[in-house]
This record gives structure tokens, C-alpha cells and sequence, in this order.
């Protein structure tokens, strides 16, 4: 993966960053970008793992540190300038917009294919920074943004320090870096949802329902904030405030299927029951036994009886998956149904077939789906996407 260093000002501070291109990258051509924006003591290289695989989509990707962002003890190299305690929302939103006319200037960048995306705090300054910015971002990617800012200012307890909001001392110890009282001042006198509002683009929020810093209820409201169908939630569990690799891929995963305007069609909760494995030579069979459930709008019911996933291991060869279950239960007419399904990796998604005897849910057996598993404990989450531009809006049709 081709990366590259930028520098670009906000007033008189200069903010350093990185660009990320994909492999067949050529510079006459024009590409979809996506500016990256990493969390509270973060900085760019906190975020490598996203903008590659943000590349890997065929997008040019712009981290950048916040000026006044990192930790204290942190070294110079990748720092933007600026003092910790002159750092604020409002001015890691200036930031961010000073790298969105960076990329503006950029001759390879396409920019009415734009998007903001944002880890945690870097999360809330992206959806801020897009309501400000209109129809100029296309698509805006929260994770876990960090909504939960005015309520710590509110307590007395931002960026895990611990102060009396009624007598705000000048400097606020946050343990590996130090805020100003402005960053207070400023938060807490904030209402985020009425200013998120004003973005009217597509919104993706993955929320994770074990995240012990952002309680999972400021997404729901920030859903909420937004027009009907504007925004999906989803709220992955044993989620925290972080990403592992099986984490990562499979968030990314999902945002693939929301990036090609692709809509959530089920959602299967998994629950293992038992497993066994059968070997034939070199060849090592592991089949997983589960039950599960479905609760949707256009469907609810349960996995019965139980399905079965196989795994085939053979030296040499990649592993081949195939789950296979059954779903009895109430369609969105409320008629009694079954949907059988047959879900294979093809080596690059997880591809279902559906067979039904619901009217309703009919069209889902013509239809392209892929699918994302969310691993957790006790078995996966499920969810299967269905091609949009090829099906109409789904929503009309559930």
C-alpha cells in the first residue's frame, strides 16, 4: 500500500497527516476519498489499520493528527501543532475541515464522492464537521463516536479526569495529556444531536454494546436525531471501546456493504449448541451445530430445527465454510413462513441463497445478498444485505 505525508495549515498551525492510496493508484485519474479522524490522545498512526483497508475499497485516505491532540509525552514526529489546552471540538472541527480543502486541492481526488469517517471523539468532530459541510460529503462513518463529551463535562469527568464542574480549575489532569478549561466551557454548553441534524447524507454507526466509555444509548439517539432511513445503527455485541483484527474485519466488512449502498435485509443472532469434527484423510470437517433467531421488521422467527455450519480444512487449500438452517416464523404481512438459507464463502464474501414460502419475502430468492458475521460469544450475528440499486428501495418493499 503506497502511502505519502501531508501538511496543511488551520490558521497558523500546520497540521501533519498521511495519504494512503490504493495498489493501481495513478495519479491522472480521479478517485473517492475518505478523511480519517482517530480519537481522543490519538493521532494518524492510530488509524493505519483503517485507512488501509479504506485503500484496499479503492479509496485515497487522508489521517491526520488533531492540532493540540496525542498525549503530552508523545514525540514531535507525527504531532500537528499546537497546545493540548487550547484543543477543542470546535477546533478539531476546523482541522478537519482544513483537510477536507486539502484533499479539495488534491487534482486525483473525486470530490462529490467524499466521505467523513471517525473513531470515538474523532467520530463526533467527523458528524459535526459534516453538518456543517452539506451536500460536499457523501457519506458519513461514525465509530463509536464519542457523544457521551457534553455529559462528561456536565460530571465533571472529561477525558477521564475528575473535577467539580461548578469550579473548573484551568487545566483539567487527564492523566496522559492535559485539556484546557475552554474544552469544558465549550462542551458543556453543547446539544450534539440538534447540530448532527443538519447533515442530510447517509450515516453508518457501529456501536459496540460492551463499550464501557460511550454507552451505547447516545447512538440510539443519535439515530434518532437524523430523518427515517437516513442513518443504520448497528450495535455489534461484545463490542468495547476498541477494535481487534476478527473486529476490524468485520466492521469493515459492513461498511463495504453500506459504501455500495447495500440494505440490511436480516439479521440472524446465532447461538451455538455444539460441535464436532470428521476427518476423511487430510481433510478435517468441523461442524458446528445452532439454533438461533430472527427479530425484524420484515421478519421474526427462529432457526429450527437446528442448522449446521461446515468447515472443511484440507492442507494447501483454502478453508471452505457452508452453513445451512431454517427459519420458521411470522413474515411483515404477519402470514407464517420459512426462510431456508444457504450461506457459502466465495473467498471474498459470504454469499446466501434463500428459499421462501413467504409472498412478502419473495423477491429475496432473485436477489444479490451478501452477508457479514460479527463474532461474539456464544455464536455470531448474522446480517444480510441485499443490493439496492438492483432491488429498489427495500424499505418499500418490506
Amino acid at each position: 500500500m503506497k502511502e505519502k505525508p501531508f501538511y496543511c495549515k488551520r490558521d497558523h498551525l500546520t497540521i501533519s497527516g498521511m495519504q494512503y492510496f490504493p495498489d493501481y493508484f495513478d495519479e491522472s485519474g480521479k478517485y473517492g476519498a475518505v478523511i480519517v479522524s482517530h480519537g481522543f490522545t490519538g493521532d494518524y498512526t492510530c488509524m493505519a489499520n483503517e485507512c488501509n483497508e479504506f485503500a484496499k475499497m479503492g479509496y485515497v485516505v487522508f489521517s491526520f493528527s488533531f492540532c493540540g491532540g496525542g498525549v503530552t509525552a508523545e514525540g514531535v514526529g507525527v504531532k500537528s501543532e499546537g497546545k493540548t489546552t487550547d484543543m477543542s471540538i470546535s477546533t478539531e472541527v476546523a482541522d478537519l475541515l482544513a483537510v477536507k480543502d486539502f484533499a479539495a486541492s488534491c487534482p486525483f481526488v473525486d470530490m462529490d464522492n467524499l466521505i467523513l469517517a471517525g473513531v470515538s471523539q474523532g467520530g463526533f468532530v467527523s458528524g459535526m464537521a459534516a453538518a456543517k459541510c452539506g451536500n460536499a460529503i457523501k457519506k458519513l462513518i461514525m465509530i463509536y463516536p464519542a457523544l457521551c463529551i457534553p455529559d462528561h463535562a456536565r460530571r465533571g469527568c472529561l477525558g477521564g479526569g475528575c473535577y467539580d464542574p461548578e469550579n473548573v480549575p484551568e487545566t483539567i489532569d487527564c492523566g496522559v495529556t492535559v485539556l484546557g478549561k475552554t474544552f469544558h466551557e465549550e462542551a458543556v454548553r453543547m446539544e450534539p444531536y440538534l447540530e448532527l441534524s443538519a447533515y442530510q447524507g447517509p450515516v453508518l454507526i457501529l456501536q459496540g454494546l460492551a463499550d464501557e466509555i460511550v454507552n451505547y444509548s447516545y447512538a440510539i439517539r443519535a439515530k434518532e436525531s437524523y430523518r427515517k432511513g437516513q442513518c443504520r445503527l448497528q450495535l455489534i455485541r461484545n463490542l468495547g471501546h476498541g477494535l481487534d483484527a476478527g473486529q476490524l474485519e468485520s466492521v469493515f466488512a459492513s461498511i463495504r456493504q453500506f459504501l455500495a449502498e447495500r440494505e440490511e435485509v436480516l439479521t440472524i443472532r446465532v447461538i451455538i449448541t455444539r460441535s464436532e469434527t470428521v476427518s476423511e484423510g487430510e481433510i478435517h470437517k468441523e461442524h458446528i451445530y445452532f439454533t438461533g433467531y430472527c427479530d425484524m421488521e420484515n421478519f421474526h422467527g427462529t432457526v429450527f430445527p437446528e442448522g449446521c455450519d461446515v468447515r472443511e480444512h484440507c492442507p494447501g487449500a483454502d478453508e471452505k465454510i457452508r452453513a445451512e438452517y431454517t427459519l420458521i416464523g411470522l413474515d411483515s404481512l404477519g402470514k407464517k413462513c420459512s426462510l431456508h438459507i444457504v450461506n457459502q464463502w466465495d473467498g471474498k464474501d459470504f454469499k446466501p441463497t434463500v428459499e421462501t414460502d413467504s409472498q412478502a419475502l419473495k423477491w429475496m430468492e432473485q436477489a444479490d445478498l451478501t452477508a457479514v458475521l460479527e463474532y461474539g460469544e456464544g455464536g455470531p450475528t448474522v446480517r444480510i444485505f441485499a443490493d439496492r440499486n438492483k432491488q429498489g428501495r427495500l424499505s418499500d418493499m418490506l
